[in-house]
C-alpha cells in the first residue's frame, strides 16, 4: 500500500471515529429525543465533505483550515474541528461572516422541531454548505427536497458538496424571501439564517397546516400556516444567532442598542431577546420594566401571528395586552 493509500485509510479512520462521537454528544444534548429518526442521518452523512474548508479563531485573524493540507497535523486539526459540535465559518467577506455551517446540534434540534413525515415536500432557506439539505435528503429522498441561496458561488458549492455525498436534492440561486414557487406546495419550510418578518410568498407557497420554522430575533419560532395570509406559532426555548436573510425583499435587521439599559441587564439573554423581537416598538428602559413585571418570560411565552397585511409578535396571547407591530415583506 502506498503513502497516499495510508493518507487516505487513515483520514478515512478518523473521518468515522469523529462523526460517531459527534452522534454521541448530539444524543445526550437530548436534541432529536422527539424524533430519533435523525441520529441515523447524522451517522450517515459525512460532514467534513460539506466543509472543505473553514476558518478557525476571531472574525480577524481568522486561520483557514484545509482538507487538503499537505500538512498531516494540519489535515487531523481540520478533519477533528468538522465534527467538532460547533459553528463553522466558510464564507467571510470584508471581514464580515455571510455563510457558516450551523452547529450539529443546533441543526439536530431544529431538523426534529421541523416534525416532517415521509412524502412531505420541504424548502429550506439558506443552502449554506448543503450539509443540512444532505440531511433533509438522506430522510425524505432527493426529490423532496429544495434548498434556495441569493449568492451563486454558495449555491455551485452546495451542489459540489452534495453530489460529493450521493445527493441531489433541487439548488436554486435567488431570493429566499420570494420562495420557489415551481417546487411548490411545501408541507415544511426550514430557514438557516434570521428574519424581521415572514416572508407572504412563503405562505402562499405552503399547503394548510404546513409548519415553518425559522430563526427570529435571537430566537427559533414555529408557525403553523392556515392559508395564503394567515399563520401563527410560538417561539422554541431555542436561543438561536444566524445570518441574516439577504434579498432584494428583505429589509435589514436592526441591532438593538443597550446603552440606556443598566449594565447588569447585559447579561440577561432573555431580554435581550425581547429588545430584538419588538425591533424597536420599546425603548429599552420600558422593555426592562415589562420585561421585570412580567416574570423575565421566557421565549415559549412569546409568539408571531400573521393575518392579511399585518404581523405582530406577541406576550402570552396573539390578542393580549403585550403585541408589537413587525414589518411586513
Amino acid at each position: 500500500m502506498g503513502a497516499h493509500e495510508l493518507h487516505e485509510d487513515r483520514d478515512s479512520d478518523l473521518a468515522a471515529a469523529a462523526r460517531a462521537e459527534l452522534v454521541r454528544v448530539i444524543e445526550a444534548s437530548g436534541a432529536w429525543d422527539s424524533d430519533p429518526v435523525w441520529r441515523e442521518a447524522f451517522e450517515a452523512v459525512p460532514r467534513h465533505l460539506f466543509v472543505p474548508y473553514y476558518y478557525a479563531g476571531a472574525v480577524t485573524g481568522r486561520q483557514r483550515l484545509w482538507g487538503e493540507s499537505p500538512d498531516r497535523v494540519t489535515r487531523e486539526r481540520w478533519l477533528r474541528g468538522a465534527y467538532a459540535d460547533a459553528p463553522l465559518a466558510t464564507r467571510v467577506r470584508d471581514g464580515e461572516l455571510v455563510s457558516s455551517s450551523s452547529q450539529p446540534s443546533l441543526m439536530a434540534a431544529m431538523l426534529a422541531e421541523l416534525k416532517v413525515e415521509d412524502g412531505h415536500n420541504v424548502l429550506e432557506i439558506g443552502a449554506g454548505t448543503g450539509y443540512n439539505a444532505a440531511l433533509l435528503a438522506h430522510r425524505l429522498g432527493d426529490e423532496h427536497v429544495t434548498t434556495v441561496d441569493l449568492d451563486p458561488e454558495i449555491t455551485e458549492s452546495a451542489r459540489r458538496h452534495l453530489a460529493a455525498a450521493g445527493h441531489h436534492p433541487v439548488v436554486v440561486t435567488g431570493d429566499g424571501a420570494r420562495g420557489v414557487p415551481e417546487r411548490g406546495p411545501f408541507d415544511r419550510i426550514i430557514a438557516t439564517c434570521t428574519l424581521t418578518s415572514v416572508p407572504r410568498a412563503w405562505l402562499a407557497q405552503c399547503r394548510p397546516g404546513a409548519r415553518i420554522l425559522t430563526p427570529f430575533a435571537t430566537g427559533l419560532v414555529a408557525l403553523t400556516v392556515r392559508d395564503a395570509e394567515h399563520a401563527e406559532g410560538r417561539f422554541l426555548h431555542t436561543s438561536a444567532y444566524f445570518v441574516p436573510l439577504r434579498g432584494a425583499s428583505t429589509p435589514e435587521p436592526e441591532i438593538p442598542h443597550l446603552g440606556a439599559v443598566p449594565a447588569r441587564t447585559r447579561e440577561h439573554e432573555l431580554f435581550r431577546f425581547l429588545l430584538a423581537l419588538t425591533q424597536g416598538s420599546l425603548a429599552p428602559q420600558e422593555a426592562y420594566a415589562l420585561w421585570e413585571r412580567e416574570g423575565r418570560p421566557v421565549r415559549e411565552r412569546y409568539g408571531i401571528t400573521v393575518s392579511g397585511d399585518r404581523e405582530w409578535a406577541w406576550l402570552d396571547e396573539p390578542t393580549g395586552p403585550y403585541a408589537w407591530p413587525l414589518p411586513t415583506t
